[in-house]
């Protein structure tokens, strides 16, 4: 079907972005793991018809279907706010190929700590090292849960730091029309909490459940006569974990957060009094991923 651009607009969700299951599939388009081996030429073009879309200028004979596809190629691999093309790693089509890699080696080297050192942070490795020390006289079972132990801390610390200068001096808030009306901390404090939740709620099923599974396939004959598989085997199985969980984790929150303007600082409420009296009680900001 031909795009009726009088009508089509690329940048509005494709599901219901205030439900869970509409935000869960937004996530599972964008977290492709298939688009990462797209040429970079396509991505090129993909920014290109993007851009061309918001302008209402697309080549005449283009289809809806068409510009969808390069909105997902769009949202997987440039910055939402600067449109600059990520590296690789950092994209988000990065995200299920990334995590499968370093959560199934954290899992089967769970006790290496030069591992840890390069695929955690200095917090997760502190973290680690202690629950070792702790864990040495427990069932090997309780060993084997120490990288998510790590990996939750890590979050914990290493989101808020990332972001620091959003708590320091405010995250962007708008009102329903996009219009910029201030910066709030109490706004970036919910926003990165709730990306710290989603990032070990991502981690949480694949680092609690797979060393249950793995602790009861390395007691079988054969497994224990293919023990270099082991690695390989955590690192797949993982991936299977997050090919579900990073689209669920991402879409526990709205992207796009609405907070009631009562809950605001005291002088950024003023300021909307002055300029809107009571005709705004909620603003809205990107939580962040």
């Amino acid at each position: 079907v031909e795009a009726d651009m009088s009508s089509f607009d690329i940048d509005a969700p494709r599901w219901d972005q205030y439900t869970f299951l509409g935000r869960v599939k937004h996530f599972f388009n964008i977290t492709d793991p298939r688009t990462v081996f797209v040429p970079e030429r396509e991505l090129d073009w993909a920014k290109v018809m993007v851009e061309k879309s918001r302008m209402g200028v697309v080549p005449p004979g283009t289809q809806v279907e068409q510009l969808l596809y390069a909105k997902k190629l769009f949202d997987s691999a440039f910055h939402p706010d600067t449109g600059e093309k990520m590296n690789v790693i950092g994209r988000m089509s990065f995200q299920v190929p990334g995590g499968m890699i370093i959560t199934g080696f954290m899992l089967q080297f769970y006790r290496q700590m030069a591992l840890s050192y390069f695929t955690a942070t200095t917090t997760a490795v502190a973290t680690a090292v202690g629950m070792n020390m702790l864990t040495k006289r427990a069932p090997p079972l309780v060993g084997r849960w120490v990288p998510f132990a790590a990996v939750a801390a890590a979050n914990c610390v290493n989101i808020p730091m990332m972001r620091q200068q959003e708590l320091i001096q405010g995250i962007c808030v708008k009102d329903r029309n996009h219009n910029e009306i201030g910066h709030s901390r109490r706004a970036a404090a919910i926003g990165i909490t709730q990306v710290v939740i989603s990032r070990i709620t991502m981690a949480a099923p694949g680092m609690i459940l797979l060393p249950v599974v793995m602790e009861r396939l390395e007691k079988l004959r054969f497994m224990q006569k293919v023990k270099v598989l082991h690695a390989p085997l955590q690192v797949m199985l993982s991936g299977c974990f997050l090919i579900f969980m990073v689209p669920v984790a991402c879409g526990l929150f709205p992207q796009r957060c609405e907070l009631s303007v009562s809950y605001l600082e005291p002088e950024l409420q003023d300021t909307i009094k002055a300029k809107y009296g009571e005709l705004l009680p909620y603003v809205y900001f990107n939580k962040g991923l």
